[in-house]
């Protein structure tokens, strides 16, 4: 038995309970949790915004300790650190073979398989395949990325989904490149890893776009050159800081209707606009035909920062090590699995809460 945030209704809070989760079976690996992010997406999957089978255990960002391999796995052994990653690719379909592993067809499957019950025997739902809001959990091999053990476990949790998603929209999406303009509309973890993936390439001007105004000295810790709360003239404002054009590429890391337009109108003729932000199939934005002609834009999507992460998290870990990427930054406020309600509640107020289960 391990001490688990269980979902039991959507809309409804998370409770802390016992759940029963046995050894990993052939292809799977059972991990000890050290760290997980508090993720937007766990809260759009804990009220309802997101489809998710109840009851489950959420948390999608984490990292920790190989406790037991099943048959069959050789990419990890006992005792490895690893971080967890949320949309572990077949390696096998269509979009995988063509080099997209970020849109494998069969990566959301484990999450719609039970994978531990309660005491009672009810099946339980790992969120997004993942279940980092536990003291254990068990995920197909592909699930895990073995990391060095000289990297700091919270540090390690926030690249198994705010940095690969931020970053990766900047270096692998967009493809920002040195000296051109960079808007990001949303500064939690993801638009800030942005900011802060912007600034390893080069570009300039980095502007963050955030509605509270107290995210300025956080957006220029993370590498914004400029600061603007978001609101009716945000896009005039831009224009009056990129010589009158636009930026050459915005992110949208909220996923509203408003959100999007911002970043659109505020991109340059033939500027890039790339949505990173996850948004509810509800919601609809509307571009009429004719601006999509004379713009010239190209809109993007963006699932997972276009990464595969058995390649994305050396190579973050790399920019690390080079002084160009702060994770430790993006932490910052701790909690333990107690604190997960509340951790929801502050969602947006600064970039990462880490659920510690070392303290």
């Amino acid at each position: 038995m391990v001490r688990a945030a269980v979902l039991t209704k959507q809309g409804g809070q998370l409770e802390i309970r016992d759940i029963s989760l046995g050894d990993p079976g052939p292809g799977q690996v059972k991990v000890r949790v050290a760290a997980a992010g508090v993720c937007h997406s766990d809260l759009s999957l804990a009220n309802g915004t997101l489809l998710q089978e109840v009851p489950a255990v959420l948390g999608h960002e984490g990292a920790g300790v190989v406790l037991a391999v099943g048959d069959g796995v050789d990419r990890v052994a006992v005792g490895d650190h690893v971080v967890l990653n949320w949309a572990p690719a077949c390696r096998e379909c269509w979009f995988c073979l063509r080099g997209e592993p970020w849109l494998c067809v069969h990566a959301e499957e484990v999450a719609r398989a039970p994978y531990a019950h309660l005491d009672d025997g009810t099946p339980i739902y790992p969120g997004l395949g993942t279940a980092a809001f536990a003291e254990e959990t068990i995920v197909p091999a592909g699930g895990v990325v073995k990391v060095p053990d000289s990297v700091p476990m919270e540090q390690a949790a926030v690249l198994g989904c705010a940095v690969q998603t931020g970053a990766g929209a900047v270096l692998n999406t967009a493809r920002v490149r040195s000296g051109e303009s960079v808007v990001v509309v949303g500064l939690g973890g993801v638009g800030l890893s942005a900011l802060q993936a912007a600034r390893a390439v080069g570009a300039g001007p980095i502007i963050g776009v955030d509605v509270s105004e107290a995210k300025a000295d956080l957006a220029a810790q993370h590498g914004a050159t400029d600061f603007l709360v978001s609101g009716d003239t945000t896009a005039k404002a831009i224009r009056k800081l990129t010589e009158g054009r636009g930026a050459d590429h915005t992110f949208d890391c909220v996923g509203l209707p408003a959100t999007i337009r911002t970043a659109w109108s505020s991109s340059r003729r033939g500027g890039s606009v790339t949505v990173v932000g996850v948004g509810s199939k509800t919601s609809t934005v509307e571009f009429n035909a004719l601006e999509l002609y004379w713009f010239g834009r190209t809109l993007h999507g963006c699932v997972f920062g276009s990464s595969d992460p058995d390649v994305e998290i050396p190579r973050l870990l790399g920019l690390v090590e080079e002084g160009k990427l702060d994770l430790a930054a993006l932490a910052t406020a701790t909690t333990d699995l107690a604190g997960i309600n509340d951790a929801f509640e502050h969602l947006g107020q600064g970039a990462r809460t880490i659920v510690s289960f070392t303290s």
